[in-house]
């Protein structure tokens, strides 16, 4: 029965994920960014009910009354696909960092572009980490959430993998504040796999603070996302 429900939601994420991206192609070279931020992000909004209604996948966030309503840079823990799309209806405006190579992806690489993402090339760290800080800075004076996942690539569900420090110096340089997110979505979506596993995805949103050392800020809040990783995975379903 898993097998079947995967399929089925598959199927449906796919094709909607190619006309959305279409549409988003056609429309959004004639409308500003900020619209087109709010267009695309309905289909997360889609993908995420859709998981629910296939998979038996809920999807509960704890913690909301720390979302703030000015630019400030959101780290979250790594561990699969959803995340990488779930937080474009939550925070509006938001900029996001990928790999570089997710943009020659036809469709739904050209559509990601049009929402001036920071991306960047995993190759040349040192690069990525200049560009992080620079295209991050443009993105924060215009307004705008960035997102960025400290650990870099996934890690397995219930670990936690080391933070960088570059997501700290970006909100320190410009003196906005970081907002920490924790869950545990490889537990239900696990990366790289097909199969997806019912029960519920809890994102939870720590409180926003402002950086005085970046190195400091980085080890408090992975430590603060392994502790809250736990409370998210004890009771998964």
């Amino acid at each position: 029965m898993i097998i079947v429900r995967s399929i089925i939601f598959y199927v449906g994420y796919i094709s909607s994920g190619i006309l959305a991206s279409l549409l988003a192609c056609i429309i959004g070279p004639f409308i500003s960014l900020n619209s087109r931020l709010r267009l695309f992000s309905q289909w997360p909004k889609f993908a995420n009910w859709f998981l629910h209604l296939t998979c038996n996948i809920e999807v509960e966030i704890i913690g909301k009354e720390n979302m703030p309503k000015e630019p400030c840079v959101i780290v979250s823990n790594h561990q699969g696909q959803w995340e990488t799309f779930s937080m474009q209806y939550l925070f509006h405006p938001l900029c996001t960092l990928l790999k570089r190579e997710l943009l020659f992806i036809p469709l739904w690489g050209w559509a990601m572009k049009l929402l001036n993402p920071i991306a960047i090339n995993r190759k040349k760290p040192k690069e990525a980490i200049i560009k992080t800080l620079e295209e991050g800075s443009a993105r924060l004076g215009k307004g705008m959430f960035v997102l960025l996942f400290p650990e870099g690539t996934r890690v397995k569900a219930g670990r936690v993998g080391s933070y960088a420090r570059s997501s700290f110096e970006l909100a320190k340089r410009n003196k906005v504040k970081v907002l920490p997110l924790c869950h545990n979505s490889g537990s239900c979506w696990p990366a790289h796999r097909f199969l997806k596993k019912p029960g519920k995805i809890r994102l939870i949103i720590g409180e926003p603070f402002y950086v005085q050392d970046s190195r400091e800020s980085a080890n408090l809040v992975k430590k603060w996302t392994e502790e809250n990783l736990r409370l998210a995975t004890k009771h998964p379903s």
